[in-house]
């Protein structure tokens, strides 16, 4: 039928169920499960789940694990098996690590090994993109088609969806706009949409940069504490500001400002991590404690965006190799690095000094 939702908008649908609480069906061949997130279960729909047949277990990240104590004999997650009556309270305390100071042991727990683990893998896919807690809830169903039918729950095949999550989603221009700035009058803000249904994504052009010569650009992740709030944790909102600075002396430039805060997990985990930096861990750390690499970002939506805008080759404001590297692997050359090094205080010095010796950053 040409109205059925292609595996784009289910993912979107799927999304949006997950952050609501309400439970999707994985299948992979034959098989399926119930997934549900952790950070938006609830006791009654934990009770249904109980008191179906079938052991539920807790899919949580490698890096979660780690912290549990957990094997992850999946090597990049783990399968927790849960017992029948096990507490909504506990299963949260496994998948936030809010309270493993004050609560640290936890277990034993039992993983499993030795059988196919693609549906948690998935189920885990599937919650990042959602900026959640990586930590699912899945429970086994013998029929899931009849299953998803008879509870109008939203149904993907992994292996269709696997691919997908891990693909650069293409970027679509809304529109355009002329946006007079305080750097430079001369400003105009391009508003791009991914096919994926996630958040959209902007790109600020500063004068009439030419196409055919490297444009100074810098890759903006949101930083909504720092860009908006003036927080002092971070050096965000003095890099964002200087780099427009530099764009309006120069007369020319592009700022791409991307839609992927706390370096891809979302502002609510952000959060979370500032919590655990509270608590005494540093910035990668706190990441890995929440079930998250040092950085979930995706850099190759800065360069489909300079492609479509008409731009081959930059002169990129960073102090950070990555970007550097993942501009050159995806067709935009970097002729030029340069320098952004602002936004240095009391508050913020040994953040800087993480990013220096455990993600490389050039300070």
């Amino acid at each position: 039928m040409k109205f059925r939702p292609n595996t784009s908008e289910l993912v979107a649908r799927a999304r949006a169920d997950l952050r609501m609480g309400v439970p999707v069906i994985l299948t992979e061949n034959t098989r399926g499960a119930l997934v549900l997130a952790v950070e938006t279960l609830t006791e009654s729909r934990l009770r249904e789940v109980q008191m179906m047949p079938g052991a539920a277990i807790l899919a949580l990240t490698a890096r979660r694990a780690e912290t549990l104590k957990a094997r992850a004999y999946d090597g990049d997650i783990a399968r927790i098996k849960l017992p029948k009556n096990a507490e909504l309270s506990w299963i949260a305390a496994l998948a936030d690590p809010v309270d493993d100071l004050r609560n640290p042991m936890k277990g034993p727990l039992k993983t499993l090994r030795d059988t196919d683990a693609a549906l948690a893998r998935g189920a885990i896919l599937l919650l990042k993109s959602a900026r959640l807690l990586p930590a699912a809830l899945l429970l086994d169903l013998p029929e899931p088609d009849r299953f998803a039918a008879e509870n109008h729950l939203t149904r993907i095949a992994v292996g269709a969806m696997g691919p997908y999550l891990l693909q650069a989603s293409p970027m679509h221009e809304v529109v355009s706009a002329r946006l007079p700035l305080a750097v430079s009058e001369a400003g105009r803000l391009h508003v791009f949409r991914p096919e994926s249904g996630a958040e959209e994504h902007y790109a600020v052009e500063i004068g009439r940069p030419a196409r055919d010569l490297p444009v100074l650009t810098r890759l903006h992740s949101a930083c909504f504490t720092g860009d908006l709030l003036g927080s002092l944790k971070c050096d965000c909102g003095p890099q964002l500001r200087a780099a427009l600075a530099q764009m309006g002396q120069e007369g020319a430039g592009v700022l791409l400002y991307l839609n992927q805060e706390g370096r891809g997990i979302g502002l609510a985990n952000k959060m979370r991590a500032y919590s655990l930096q509270d608590q005494g861990f540093d910035t990668v750390e706190d990441n890995h404690r929440l079930g998250f690499e040092d950085d979930e970002r995706d850099f190759r939506i800065g360069a489909d965006i300079l492609k479509r805008l008409g731009f081959s080759s930059v002169r990129l404001l960073t102090n950070n190799p990555r970007k550097v590297a993942m501009m050159q692997a995806n067709g935009i050359d970097v002729a030029q690095r340069v320098p952004l090094k602002v936004g240095e205080n009391r508050h913020n010095v040994d953040y800087l000094k993480t990013k220096a010796t455990k993600s490389g950053h050039l300070l």
